[in-house]
């Protein structure tokens, strides 16, 4: 006789699995007998823990609203690169590589905080590269593309 306590969906069930034989198990949940037909046994994997060096970020202080792409020129002329005003969840991407943009035309709806804001273009220019997805999770200042 094995017991079980389970709370599933705030409601808590004391299990007792009472026998077991030729696929039936005769179960009491809660002071109710149950007999039970058992299908395929399911036999739970256990998954190593993942290890993971604690991240080091260097930030530098910026002034973003989400409606205005946080962005500064590149060096080199190789672009402006858009970054993430906060953080969030791309919800759509409304341009690809090599589309012309024009300045205020949005590039990308980010959903924030159940928010869906729109990141606009901060120049006129070609779109040289994107680095994130529809549906990825961004944080604040992270690469979403480049406009050339």
């Amino acid at each position: 006789m094995k017991e079980y306590n389970f709370k599933i969906n705030g409601n808590e069930y004391k299990v007792t699995i009472d026998t077991v034989e030729g696929g039936k198990a005769a179960v009491n949940v809660n002071g109710t007998d149950y007999n039970v037909e058992i299908g395929e046994q399911l036999t739970p994997k256990m998954k190593k823990p993942v290890q993971v060096a604690p991240a080091t970020y260097q930030a530098t202080p910026t002034i973003a609203t989400p409606s205005q792409p946080v962005s500064a020129p590149a060096a080199g002329g190789a672009g402006m690169p858009l970054k993430s005003p906060l953080p969030g969840v791309i919800l759509e991407m409304k341009v690809n590589v090599g589309d012309s943009v024009t300045e205020g035309q949005t590039l990308l709806v980010l959903e924030a905080m159940k928010m869906e804001n729109n990141i606009d273009a901060p120049k006129s220019g070609v779109i040289k590269s994107i680095s994130k997805s529809k549906g990825d999770s961004v944080l604040e200042g992270d690469l979403l593309l480049t406009i050339e």
